[in-house]
């Protein structure tokens, strides 16, 4: 955990660089779950030079960090974050083709860069437009829906080493891709990405893109606040079903719960805490393995100073 005097030599550097850093900025508003506590440190970087100016704040201080995308995945304890938060700003929203190639920065959002594809009549990533994340984060997590993820679309990922300071293009086949997750080094940040796709009809792919918003839209609680799909599907199952199966469906701690529209998704209701989101999972989980045997594992990640498996 990061101390206040590792904190005060982190910001001097990050200042002396000329960085956007904040203090104890607020990250509910930056997830879709709308809770959680301030970080200690925020940056969002615009250029390479900001990020430079991270890992050396983070190499000098040794202070724990973490980057958020778009929110779309996390739980951010109540207590914030004591370290440095990272998310990549406008200058790593940008998209350029070549031919049946599509390259994008890191903080595009994968449901404006299926649109990008669309206009140039490019197949191939029609089912991000159901996916509220950025690239660099669902490229990290392997994200995916109707049949397809990532690891279906990349040719390479470009990435910024905050242990070395440098970027480095790595070839998607050297990913480690996964379901619902990636063997990308863990020091690092997905700056940017280059898509392989191939030539389409444009209204085949948009009527597939209209399909997958619609199923989106008839699924899913879209109009609470929630963190998207909280548990990995088991091998051959589906997390929604053991939920509901196990009598979840529904189930309250607090301000949170079980969406009654979706059994892997939980909302957060008026006064809702990220404890309270925590001990929901914890008793949810604990259901599923009683009654089927199988310990569900997450897919939201939980940001702050709470292990991973704790819950």
């Amino acid at each position: 955990m990061s101390d206040a005097v590792d904190l005060g030599r982190a910001e001097r550097i990050l200042r002396a660089a000329g960085a956007p850093v904040r203090t104890q900025y607020p990250m509910a508003p930056l997830t879709s779950f709308r809770i959680g506590g301030p970080a200690a440190l925020f940056v969002e970087a615009e250029s390479d030079a900001d990020l430079t100016a991270a890992a050396e704040a983070v190499r000098a201080s040794g202070i724990d960090w973490v980057v958020v995308g778009k929110g779309s995945n996390v739980l951010v304890s109540d207590r914030g974050f004591p370290g440095l938060v990272l998310r990549l700003g406008r200058g790593f929203r940008w998209t350029a083709r070549e031919g049946t190639r599509l390259r994008a920065g890191g903080a595009m959002p994968l449901p404006a860069l299926a649109g990008v594809a669309l206009s140039h009549d490019l197949a191939g990533l029609e089912f991000g437009v159901a996916i509220p994340a950025s690239l660099g984060g669902a490229v990290r997590m392997n994200a995916g829906a109707h049949g397809r993820s990532m690891q279906d679309a990349l040719a390479s990922v470009e990435l910024f080493s905050l242990t070395d300071a440098a970027r480095a293009s790595l070839p998607a086949s050297s990913a480690g891709f996964d379901y619902r997750r990636s063997t990308l080094p863990e020091g690092s940040l997905v700056v940017g990405a280059v898509l392989a796709l191939s030539r389409g009809n444009r209204a085949a792919i948009r009527a597939e893109m209209e399909s997958a918003r619609a199923w989106r839209r008839a699924t899913q609680p879209l109009a609470e606040p929630n963190c998207g799909s909280v548990f990995k599907n088991p091998p051959d199952d589906h997390a929604a079903r053991l939920v509901e199966a196990a009598g979840a469906k529904g189930m309250a701690v607090g301000g949170a719960s079980v969406s009654t529209k979706h059994a892997n998704f939980i909302v957060a209701g008026p006064g809702a805490t990220a404890a309270d989101v925590r001990a929901l999972i914890r008793a949810v989980r604990e259901r599923v393995e009683a009654r089927f045997g199988v310990a569900l594992q997450l897919e939201v990640q939980l940001v702050g100073d709470d292990d991973l498996e704790s819950v």
